[in-house]
């Protein structure tokens, strides 16, 4: 009888060992807002096993658009996505009960270049008077951060320069190269692209004049955080082991790493880029989203006529995750 309930007990354990490695990988359904390099450290998670390591699957698709992204999260075709937080204040501005929470940030800086058609070495902002911008759409993150910085240089937008504001985001890199403006705000690699080809010189990074916001988070709704707050603070603490790995190596580890991703761009290119969004500091080095740069980021709806009223950061901001990841 021993050695019987020995053996069915081993068998047990032998079962139950096999539904945890086989049966607790639990898939999240992940909507980025675009594919971006900007994004860098939640490939790095994917790609270390670091969502794997929590028993997290991730479904990766891809909104082109916040309005599309969010569109996703309340119709239940997501469980989180990867947005400005601009979109949750939107959302939370048209009387919706039910807002998405901001949980987690991913990047702390803008991530947008002023491009110039002439070799700029020593810029300054007073060489924009009286020329031509390609600018973002209105309303978009993009646009109020450059109007943003104008104003903080100085410079009036629409009455002191010429914004050009009605291009679709992925046309306004050809434009530029086409002829159009004198200048172009752009990411990279749109950005890494024209000076690449001699078309361009970046002059400015956006990012650094405006100060730190959070500009990239990660949302989901009140009823999915209720419901599974183990999952939510599984992906933060992934995603936090992720930004202390890019913040703890090189700008070519990471691109070895990610390249996959990004299979149009070779190593070289992605080493400069990453490098780049590095030397600005836009990738955050913990997931807390400080109440500063929340305010700071409604200031810049504000300043662009998006914004008359601030929502309260308790409001749209659920911290709890992240500061738990961090203290572990």
């Amino acid at each position: 009888m021993n050695k019987l309930r020995i053996f069915m007990i081993a068998a047990v354990l032998v079962l139950t060992s096999c539904a945890v490695n086989n049966g607790q990988s639990t898939k999240i359904r992940l909507n980025e807002v675009v594919h971006s390099i900007f994004y860098a450290p939640q490939y790095v998670a994917m790609e270390k096993g670091f969502f794997a390591e929590e028993g997290l699957e991730i479904e990766l698709s891809v909104g082109q658009g916040a309005d599309k992204s969010m569109t996703a999260l309340l119709s239940d075709s997501a469980d989180i996505v990867l947005l400005g937080t601009e979109a949750g204040i939107y959302v939370n501005k048209e009387g919706l009960e039910e807002c998405p929470l901001i949980f987690a940030q991913l990047t702390e800086r803008a991530g947008n270049f002023l491009v110039s058609r002439e070799n700029e070495e020593n810029f300054n902002y007073e060489n924009l008077r009286g020329k031509e911008i390609i600018g973002g759409r209105p309303g978009g993150m993009p646009q109020m951060i450059l109007e943003y910085v104008l104003k903080q240089k100085g410079i009036e937008p629409f009455v002191d320069v010429d914004i050009i504001n009605n291009l679709q985001f992925t046309s306004t890199a050809g434009a530029f190269v086409g002829g159009v403006g004198e200048y172009t705000a752009e990411f990279d690699p749109s950005a890494y692209n024209i000076e690449k080809d001699g078309n361009g010189y970046v002059v400015s990074a956006l990012g650094s004049e405006c100060g730190k916001i959070p500009y990239t988070v990660y949302m989901s709704t009140p009823k999915y955080i209720n419901e599974n707050p183990e999952i939510i603070q599984k992906f933060t603490d992934a995603i936090y082991k992720a930004q202390k790995w890019v913040q703890e190596n090189s700008s070519k580890d990471i691109a070895n790493l990610i390249q996959k991703h990004f299979p149009e761009n070779d190593l070289e290119s992605l080493e400069f880029m990453i490098d780049r969004y590095k030397s600005i500091g836009a990738y955050k080095a913990e997931p807390s989203i400080e109440k500063e740069g929340f305010d700071l980021i409604q200031d810049i709806m504000i300043s662009g006529g998006q914004l008359t009223e601030k929502v309260t950061y308790d409001t749209l901001v659920n911290n709890s995750f992240a500061e738990k990841a961090i203290k572990k």
